[in-house]
């Protein structure tokens, strides 16, 4: 392309926290409801000031709970939304958010992991919440969780997260933690003529024939705004296509299989991964978040030591993505994975792979970043 056409970026210095705000601004948010919890409060602090500036409303709640619950009732009205949290918050929205999936109502959800468990290290990094953005509610529900490992992609990502949650009327989270969330880096802004962004679908039919769960309409039906004329029921309970509550057992199982489709039907569209020096690897390194920097440098480590590394690193943690890492699986005699818990996503990529190669971990929970040369030292053991 001639640079005579593409449009001069704004450069910027900015942490984390603050490159995720100023993305979800860029993608059309328009409301935040959250309560102050480290290390994700500059994202709040942040809201409140820009919000009132591009037309949109900051609310402070009580509670992690309540500030869910205001979520869900500004996504009805039709607006882009956002909370962000940590750990512990996370926990607490664990409830609201099983109805939002429920009820398929797009959100954004920020968790920027700290230690734990409870109160764990407020200030400190953490990667310990990746099986509970799976798992963290009850029942079957679809998810989407990414996992950016770079400021640029903090940007990028959470825009896409909003268009996710649009165009598959479901909550999306993004997991950073406390070292994206307080690091500063140099940052091009892309212009907003780079990237589209995408809207729920909406009903078409007059408001005496809208179903708010329609399914002739395919595994996403058309959401109505609340305040726009059309009326709807939502529930926590099984509902039929009314929106009102059902205990055929048809209706249900079809219901959450719909429900699951939304996801498992899109998975081209959903996961994103990236890979470093992995034609000709030998032994592998699978990673996220910003433990995957450390593994990027301990490959480039390991090259030099004459061991041919490479990366494969996870941007959706959540669906996993499966072939990838099979297919990386068959082409080395090992994989590494550096995480900062003491094991959670290892197991993933063990079910995964079978016996196709052995997996080890490495693993740190005092909240102090896993430095490349430990992750070099498993790779040494292996190869």
């Amino acid at each position: 392309m001639d640079n005579t056409d593409k449009k001069e970026r704004q450069v910027v210095f900015w942490p984390g926290n603050i490159v995720a705000a100023e993305a979800a601004i860029a993608a059309g948010c328009r409301f935040f409801a959250g309560y102050p919890i480290t290390p994700s409060s500059e994202i709040a602090h942040v809201m409140s000031k820009r919000l009132p500036e591009v037309g949109g409303r900051f609310i402070q709640m009580e509670d992690e709970i309540a500030a869910m619950g205001a979520l869900i009732g500004a996504s009805l009205t039709g607006e882009k939304v956002l909370t962000a949290t940590s750990g512990p918050g996370f926990s607490l929205k664990q409830e609201n958010i099983g109805f939002a999936s429920f009820i398929e109502v797009p959100c954004v959800i920020i968790n920027v992991m700290r230690g734990g468990p409870s109160t764990g290290l407020p200030t400190a990094l953490g990667q310990s919440d990746v099986m509970q953005a799976r798992w963290g509610t009850h029942g079957d529900r679809p998810v989407i969780a990414i996992t950016p490992s770079y400021l640029d992609e903090v940007y990028t990502e959470i825009i896409r997260a909003f268009n996710l949650a649009e165009i598959l009327r479901m909550p999306v989270y993004i997991l950073l933690d406390e070292v994206l969330g307080h690091l500063s880096e140099r940052l091009e802004i892309p212009d907003p003529s780079e990237y589209e962004l995408l809207e729920r679908p909406r009903p078409t039919v007059p408001p005496e024939e809208y179903k708010p769960y329609d399914s002739s309409f395919g595994d996403v039906p058309p959401m109505a705004d609340y305040f726009t004329g059309y009326r709807w029921h939502t529930t926590g309970l099984n509902h039929d296509q009314t929106g009102f509550p059902t205990t055929d057992p048809k209706i249900c199982q079809f219901e959450e299989e719909r429900m699951e489709r939304k996801v498992s039907q899109n998975l081209d569209k959903i996961i994103s991964y990236d890979e470093f020096m992995t034609e000709d690897a030998e032994i592998g390194i699978f990673a996220f978040g910003s433990t995957a920097r450390a593994a990027m440098v301990a490959v480039s480590d390991a090259r030099e030591k004459g061991i041919k590394a490479g990366l494969l690193r996870a941007i959706t943690l959540w669906p996993f993505p499966e072939e990838p890492v099979r297919k990386f699986s068959k082409q080395v005699k090992g994989i590494v994975v550096p995480e900062a818990n003491l094991g959670q996503m290892i197991y993933e990529v063990e079910r995964v792979i079978g016996c196709n190669c052995p997996v080890v971990g490495v693993n740190k929970v005092g909240g102090v970043p896993i430095y490349p040369g430990e992750i070099l030292a498993k790779i040494e053991e292996l190869a």
